[in-house]
């Protein structure tokens, strides 16, 4: 049979429902992977499609037996492929590896043998001749759950309904990403930002050294588009990344003033970072940054300025940075 294409429904960012409403909830653990709706039209194939809708199915060869997972019956499946680290926890920059593979098979299948996925689901859409998209989240999961779907490659983790703050705070312990809040009642919105799902991202934050910047484009010309910013470590200002986000433009005009002020020839960076266009300046300046988690080079993933810090100086700024970088 014909299985319908259906988009992903999607979380919007936000925080845990008030206490008086987490019996009407449910948490799933917010996976660090690609978004995947998975197509098994009940005659062993499998179609994987991205959240663009682009087919990626042979970029994950070792997915290919789910396929034969459900017999006859097709089904259109919700998910997210990972990669795990060795305290089997998702990492994104594992993934990448293999991510963008989908026209190369020869090498999505050599890397397969050496940076293995795994897909998690954790929606059902369609089953047999029956569109699921109408019925409550609490009647998808249950469908789902049925499918037991547990294999060498791909697994069904469990919800949990209610008790928001303990599922939260068991994520941040674990260093995971963060928590997806499902309304039971909520129905398969394709393609939609719905608030009926809300998703928590798990952040930090630290303290860096400013040392450098890009000029802005577009309405942000002449202003800051993004900081340089780095950490000491073993005696050595380390670059840690580019932070872009998370100012007011009355705040990026207050940061180009000192920053023009503090403007040097030098890269104060060691070693010097490959960052065309970036101007330097001589790192006085400290500031505040939350971010999702490091890279394994020690770069800071989706980092977003918080505030200066002028009560700090730059040798206070040192911080968790990865032992093979000092």
């Amino acid at each position: 049979m014909d299985l319908p294409l259906i988009a992903p429904m999607l979380a919007t960012a936000g925080s845990l429902p008030p206490r008086r409403q987490d019996a009407r909830w449910a948490y799933e653990t917010k996976q660090d992977g690609q978004r995947v709706v998975v197509y098994l039209p009940g005659d062993g194939r499998m179609l994987l499609r991205a959240r663009s809708g682009q087919d990626i199915t042979a970029a994950y060869p070792e997915l290919a037996p789910l396929g034969t997972a459900l017999g006859p019956t097709p089904a259109v499946l919700d998910g997210e492929v990972l990669a795990l680290d060795e305290r089997g926890r998702a990492d994104f920059q594992l993934l990448q590896s293999r991510m963008g593979l989908a026209h190369s098979p020869a090498l999505a299948a050599h890397r397969a043998a050496t940076v293995p996925v795994h897909l998690v689901l954790f929606d059902v859409m369609h089953l047999g001749a029956e569109s699921l998209l109408p019925l409550g989240y609490t009647r998808r999961r249950g469908r789902l759950e049925e499918l037991a779907l547990d294999g060498p490659s791909w697994s069904t983790p469990g919800a949990v309904v209610g008790h928001g703050e303990e599922a939260l705070r068991a994520t941040r312990e674990n260093g995971l990403e963060g928590l997806v809040c499902k309304r039971l009642d909520s129905v398969y919105e394709p393609g939609v930002r719905s608030r009926e799902w809300i998703k928590i991202r798990n952040m930090r934050s630290e303290d860096v050294v400013i040392g450098g910047w890009l000029p802005g484009k577009g309405r942000l010309g002449g202003l800051p588009g993004a900081v340089l910013v780095g950490q000491r470590a073993a005696g050595r200002l380390r670059y840690v990344g580019g932070v872009g986000t998370g100012w007011s433009e009355a705040e990026r005009t207050d940061l180009a003033a000192l920053l023009e002020t503090a403007a040097s020839d030098t890269c104060p960076f060691d070693p010097v970072p490959a960052v065309p266009g970036a101007r330097w300046v001589v790192p006085r300046l400290v500031g505040e940054v939350r971010f999702s988690t490091r890279t394994r080079e020690g770069m800071l993933r989706q980092p977003s300025w918080l505030r200066l810090r002028p009560d700090l100086a730059p040798e206070e700024s040192a911080a968790d940075v990865p032992d093979d970088l000092v």
